[in-house]
């Protein structure tokens, strides 16, 4: 069965210049990927090298009534925001897109205890990172608008306001990754499975989450991304039929050495397990069913979507291209004992997204 090192906690994904490829079950105390001396074959100024670095930071949050997932990406061309927010009894979908160009608010080095935050036309964001008191903030402020559908017809988008707190106490193990696309051009992912809880308001209805019933997962991630990069992703968060609170997230990307190293992981209660590579097909288009499946026995999904969420922007020498279905997935996966958990309408969304850059 796949198995993998967690290596002793370190300060920084970088030492001596160079970065440092491994698993860890601690958050790095910064996480400073231009400490990376010559991370190209040509030599380039500091400003230019930071521009080749992109990172994002993500949420996603559900009970059995709700879902939202919330990106802050910076990839310094420009600065996206996307949430969403999705009520599964109704099948009501809220969705919000906003990028700004060029300068802005940046993401932390640090989730010890650090901020970031923005105030543009009619939209709010506020992230506290702080580990160092087990918690991560989120809040959104979202005022209604007008938008204008073909054949020009105008729907007004409702207002939503969003204040969760992520309770990320330490009985639960998180995962940190340093994974490699070249000897010196590298990725960092920190990713853990929390309960949340905190208060929604949609268009005049207050929902409230409880930390009981209510969990999500935070994501952060830097990296030298190649500039054609594309990645997969899945995650889903819920009970299986034995009442294990269940959540799995995981990825394909460009990095090498995937076996050794991979940002795949499974949490059953709390307890972590790292996964194996996968392989994700859509033999017939990612509008139908997505397979999981790797080459150990440990992973075997299916993720049917149910409801599709497309975009993309083409400026210049910079293109995006995204799809995030919601849907849900069965199958099987192995925890680190080797028993067999079974996947039965989990919950959950996938991911495919190109990025030229």
């Amino acid at each position: 069965m796949y198995s993998r090192e967690i290596l002793s906690p370190i300060a920084s994904p970088v030492k001596d210049g160079k970065p440092v490829f491994g698993t860890w079950n601690k958050a790095f105390e910064k996480a400073d990927l231009l400490e990376i001396r010559k991370p190209f074959s040509y030599p380039s100024p500091r400003w230019l090298t930071a521009c080749r670095i992109k990172e994002w930071q993500c949420f996603t949050v559900q009970d059995d009534s709700y879902l939202l997932e919330a990106l802050f990406c910076n990839i310094k061309m420009y600065q996206m925001v996307q949430v969403l927010f999705y009520d599964k009894k109704n099948k009501n979908k809220f969705v919000f897109n906003k990028r700004r160009p060029f300068s802005g608010w940046t993401l932390p080095q640090s989730l010890a205890n650090s901020y970031v935050d923005s105030n543009s036309s009619k939209f709010f964001f506020r992230i506290h990172n702080w580990l160092d008191a087990d918690t991560i903030k989120l809040d959104i402020n979202i005022e209604a608008s007008e938008r204008l559908f073909p054949p020009l017809t105008a729907r007004k988008n409702p207002p939503l306001a969003v204040h969760l707190t992520y309770n990320v106490t330490q009985d639960l193990t998180p995962m940190a990754v340093s994974l490699g696309f070249s000897e010196r051009r590298s990725m960092y992912a920190f990713k853990t499975l929390a309960p949340v809880q905190g208060d929604v308001v949609f268009d005049e209805n207050h929902i409230t989450f409880n930390k009981d019933a209510c969990s999500g997962f935070f994501c952060d991630y830097k990296g030298f991304f190649p500039y054609n990069m594309h990645t997969t992703m899945c995650n889903a968060i819920g009970y299986n039929e034995e009442k294990e609170h269940i959540g799995f997230h995981i990825a394909e990307n460009q990095t090498k050495e995937k076996n050794k190293n991979n940002e795949n992981a499974l949490w059953v209660n709390g307890k972590l397990t790292l996964l194996p590579p996968v392989l994700i097909t859509t033999p017939e288009g990612p509008e139908s069913n997505w397979n999981i499946q790797d080459i150990e026995g440990m992973v075997d999904l299916t993720f049917t979507p149910i409801e599709q969420n497309k975009g993309g922007t083409n400026l210049l020498f910079t293109k995006a291209d995204y799809i995030t279905p919601i849907g849900v997935y069965n199958g099987m996966l192995v925890n680190s004992e080797g028993e067999k958990i079974k996947i039965k309408d989990l919950f959950g969304m996938g991911e495919k997204l190109y990025l030229r850059m």
